[in-house]
């Protein structure tokens, strides 16, 4: 980890609740709004986030996999995120999601008439914001995290004691 976390503190808690009191509650709350207020479809939601966690290198967000009525990806969907491009696993909003996480991350400068027509064919308006707006919550959290070391401390909630 690259910063002190004082003994006895949860890691993740104590910089995300109390080290940044005024900037911390309020990412872990956009954090949390992008799970609970989500009206993608499980799969290309989990494409997108995938994709972002598999460039962030996140080991928490690689290792995290949405869970929706109990539902979750399967187990190889991960590897088919990897390969977007060529996967015969994924539809086209699917896929899609996969690249625009992928462009949105490494390249934003590049999205092209022809790509936004693609997005426009596939997505309205309102899904393209909020799958912007959880892609940057990703980019940036997942990276936070991975940058300062968390990652490797993080606890999935099910594993918690």
């Amino acid at each position: 980890m690259n910063i002190d976390i004082p003994e006895g503190k949860d890691p993740i808690g104590y910089v995300w609740g109390e080290m940044v009191p005024g900037i911390g509650p309020a990412a872990a709350n956009l954090s949390l709004a992008v799970y609970a207020h989500t009206t993608l479809g499980l799969r290309e939601f989990e494409a997108a986030r995938l994709r972002i966690a598999q460039i962030n290198g996140c080991v928490f967000c690689l290792d995290w996999r949405t869970e929706r009525d109990g539902e979750k990806v399967e187990a190889e969907f991960a590897d088919a995120v990897l390969d977007w491009r060529a996967t015969d696993r994924f539809d086209d909003r699917t896929r899609l999601a996969a690249e625009y996480a992928e462009r949105y991350a490494l390249d934003h400068h590049g999205l092209d008439e022809e790509f936004w027509a693609r997005m426009a064919k596939h997505y309205d308006q309102r899904e393209i914001v909020e799958l912007s707006m959880s892609i940057g919550s990703w980019l940036a959290f997942g990276r936070l995290n991975h940058v300062l070391g968390l990652d490797v401390v993080c606890v999935l909630p099910s594993h918690r004691s």
